[in-house]
């Protein structure tokens, strides 16, 4: 990849000689698909999601994550929109999964619906949101891996709250408490029938594994941005060297937990704990109350990687430079950095999408 084509180098200043350079390049997948994720958003022009409500959009969010430069680069893009229903129903989605996506309900898809987003545009409009806090948040973490202050906030982000309805919106028994058991989930916006994509796009899911899934069948009504974001993860999470796999899970796990996420801490504290063989640790931080530090109990290392994680879930984002040093002092090299940051980033997407398009459920014996 070429340095001017890879917005946030440009956003953070990165010196193309420094180990954090060395490093993006390392990982140069994440890089790559972090950045062609930008490219495939905003380089559509759909109809019902123009491409000048996208940069509106975009601005918003990372405004509210207080990534200024972030937030002018879209502002320079986008256009003035008028201040009708379709635009209003779609800022209160925006914000509140910029916020509180635990707060999210079927309800909402309803009012987009109502409103005139087609099923297309509603899950490309939460894409966009959910890209736009992870691209904030990685941000914040390639200042903070420069030495460059983001904030000085000393207190610990406790556990977020979730979800306590006994029953999901079609009847199913619903999750009011986190687990490592394998669990369902079921959208709130139909996912595509299999039979209505393509002989290529039907290849696409195959080869991604995303054929039998409702939630990948439904992020494939935008699926050139879907297989981006696959690869994304793939880049951050599928990689040798660096930090260990089984603290990138843990990282993942502590987003979900500050979230309120049950169905990725689900499957990311499941996988923690068979690859650190620390179940213990694992349930100890998924059994963490509400309102409780993340980290009691666990060791200097995850709880230093812990509360970093979480610092950086919050929006905005309350990550420190004392947190890295901290890390640093553990041994964390520049990689394994890099690595943590874009673990704990990549949730802040992953979550959004699965709290505000549907909802976990338990499966039938």
């Amino acid at each position: 990849m070429t340095d001017h084509a890879d917005l946030l180098a440009n956003l953070a200043d990165i010196d193309p000689q420094s180990p954090l350079a060395a490093a993006r390049h390392t990982r140069n997948a994440a890089t790559e698909h972090a950045q062609g994720s930008y490219d495939v958003l905003f380089g559509q022009d759909d109809k019902d999601f123009p491409l000048a409500e996208r940069y509106w959009f975009a601005t918003r969010v990372a405004g509210w994550h207080g990534q200024q430069a972030l937030e002018h680069h879209y502002e320079q893009l986008a256009g003035e929109l008028s201040d009708t229903p379709r635009i209003q129903e779609a800022e209160a989605f925006a914000r509140r999964l910029t916020f509180e996506p635990v707060e999210a309900a079927p309800q909402h898809i309803a009012h987009l619906t109502l409103a005139g987003w087609s099923e297309r545009g509603i899950v490309t409009l939460a894409q966009l949101v959910a890209f736009v806090s992870f691209q904030s948040r990685l941000l914040a973490g390639l200042h903070l891996l420069q030495d460059q202050e983001v904030t000085t906030s000393p207190e610990p982000v406790l556990a977020g709250r979730w979800h306590n309805a006994p029953l999901t919106a079609s009847g199913k028994t619903a999750l009011t408490a986190f687990t490592q058991k394998e669990l369902g989930w079921e959208p709130w916006l139909a996912a595509k029938p299999l039979t209505a994509f393509t002989p290529d796009e039907q290849a696409t899911l195959a080869r991604n594994g995303h054929s039998d899934s409702d939630y990948f069948r439904l992020l494939g009504r935008n699926l050139p941005l879907l297989e981006q974001r696959t690869l994304t993860d793939k880049g951050i999470f599928y990689t040798a060297g660096g930090l260990p796999r089984a603290e990138r899970e843990l990282a993942a796990t502590v987003v979900s937990k500050v979230n309120g996420c049950i169905y990725c801490a689900s499957v990311h504290a499941r996988k923690a704990s068979q690859l650190s063989k620390q179940n213990s640790d694992v349930e100890r931080l998924l059994q963490t109350a509400p309102g409780a530090v993340l980290s009691a109990g666990q060791s200097a290392r995850w709880q230093a990687i812990i509360d970093f994680s979480a610092a950086l879930s919050v929006t905005p984002p309350r990550a420190t430079q004392q947190q890295i040093s901290a890390l640093r002092d553990l041994a964390l090299d520049e990689l394994a950095l890099l690595d943590l940051v874009q673990s704990t980033a990549f949730f802040a997407w992953a979550n959004r999408l699965m709290l505000t398009l549907g909802e976990p459920f338990v499966p039938a014996e």
